[in-house]
């Protein structure tokens, strides 16, 4: 369960992510020439598209690094619950199983519906923290969303970027950059300045 909730997790923040750098762009109507340069110089002016590795992001924001952990803890405590409340409804069942054929008729069907009613009540229960955690997520997903697309469009602005592409390794658009179009470094710092402000 833990692993499905923080590859779900990680399938999330990077959706937001890939969605908030594309958001950056600037619809001007302008056509610009970019200017090659080598990997060692910085990126000038006249260059009006840069990229963030999300990958390098997502590992190095402290925003998303706290969420990480405050959704591990919260499915670790989630799952040892359901794990306490499943043992105690399978020693009831081995218990009623263990005296089941001493018991009348009547008592048998009256125990064995309301192990029935319980189990369905496990069920219900596991499957609405699920969904509690995977809305909780969902909404923190929106909130690491907006920090990042509204950093990125003032950083974009700031610098006179048009646009503000994503790259991850394996997933991208981007077949090929120039290293010196990489701001991943300056919007991370950027990002954890403004995460430790508040």
């Amino acid at each position: 369960m833990e692993r499905r909730t923080f590859k779900t997790f990680g399938l999330f923040a990077t959706a937001a992510l890939i969605t908030a750098f594309s958001a950056c762009q600037n619809k001007d109507a302008k056509t610009t020439e970019t200017k090659k340069t080598d990997s060692t110089t910085a990126v000038s002016a006249d260059e009006k598209i840069v990229f963030v590795n999300s990958d390098s992001l997502l590992t190095k924001y402290d925003y998303y690094k706290d969420l990480k952990v405050k959704f591990e803890s919260k499915s670790k405590s989630a799952q040892a619950d359901m794990q306490a409340k499943t043992q105690a409804f399978q020693r009831e069942v081995a218990q009623y199983q263990q005296t089941a054929g001493s018991l009348a008729a009547d008592v048998r069907k009256s125990t064995e519906e309301r192990l029935g009613r319980k189990q369905q009540e496990l069920q219900t229960y596991q499957q609405n923290a699920g969904g509690a955690l995977q809305n909780e997520q969902a909404a923190e997903n929106e909130k690491l969303y907006d920090k990042v697309a509204t950093y990125l469009k003032g950083y974009a602005k700031e610098k006179g970027y048009k646009m503000v592409l994503t790259y991850s390794k394996g997933n991208s658009a981007i077949l090929f950059a120039d290293e010196s179009l990489d701001v991943t470094s300056e919007v991370i710092k950027g990002l954890n300045a403004d995460y430790t402000k508040k």
